[in-house]
């Protein structure tokens, strides 16, 4: 019997826990590729988020008619329908982002981490559960992608949004964040040693995080043990003197 799980549990694990770039590391080759700037990044990611919640959802609401020895053909085939969708949909509307995305979009059909979800979550889970795990696994990607991306176009070319014109027009042209016309840059940032850098700089960090949150409560039980132990000390000192007394 397949357990159901709890949607703020699934939150947490698709944000922080079992973060699929952070934690499972699935779609590494998207995440180190087109991260040389945030947009970049969050384009793909929500591309991605996209195909993962639509995937999900039709796995999970066909889960019962497909027979076990074609699952993952059928799922793969309904992955790559809406990566044609999201494609087709990028080309006509951010034609500018369509064309430096390349083909990575088209790619998003092999990501691991959309096929796994389908496997390993949708095809066992209700419609409901199904897209909440969607969205959350494909927000913490995107966080990843972003969060990578913003570091690697901050320190290799000294800017932030610079292109953000390319997902929401020429307004967006003055987002651009700047380092300063002096800065610059670390070249090693945006080429490929450092998106491995960079990935692995967000790992340390994400467990780091991770071991100071887990030693909190140990220290708050050991805190309440020493107090425990001193107000009985306390007792048996005050018992004391009053027999002494007596």
């Amino acid at each position: 019997m397949t357990m159901t799980p709890s949607y703020s549990k699934l939150v947490k694990d698709g944000l922080w826990s079992n973060n699929q770039a952070l934690v499972a590391l699935l779609g590494l080759c998207p995440l180190l590729a087109v991260t040389n700037t945030a947009i970049n990044g969050l384009g793909l990611g929500l591309a991605t988020t996209v195909v993962l919640i639509l995937s999900n959802a039709s796995v999970s609401l066909i889960r019962n008619w497909v027979r076990p020895e074609v699952r993952l053909p059928i799922f793969v085939l309904v992955i790559a329908s809406f990566v044609t969708a999201v494609e087709l949909s990028m080309y006509a509307w951010f034609y500018d982002l369509y064309k430096v995305l390349g083909i990575f979009i088209p790619l998003i059909v092999t990501n691991c981490a959309i096929i796994g979800r389908a496997e390993a979550f949708a095809s066992k889970q209700n419609l409901r559960l199904a897209v909440v795990d969607g969205v959350a696994m494909g927000i913490g990607f995107t966080l990843a992608l972003v969060a990578l991306g913003a570091m690697r176009e901050l320190i290799g070319s000294g800017t932030l949004f610079a292109q953000a014109h390319l997902m929401f027009g020429e307004t967006a042209r003055g987002w651009t964040l700047s380092l300063g016309e002096g800065y610059q840059g670390l070249l090693l940032a945006i080429l490929p040693p450092g998106a491995f850098i960079g990935l692995g700089l967000l790992i340390v960090i994400k467990n780091l995080i991770d071991e100071r949150l887990a030693s909190r409560p140990a220290a708050q039980t050991r805190s309440a043990a020493e107090e425990v132990v001193t107000t009985e000390e306390k007792e048996l000192e005050t018992a004391g003197r009053k027999e002494a007394q007596a």
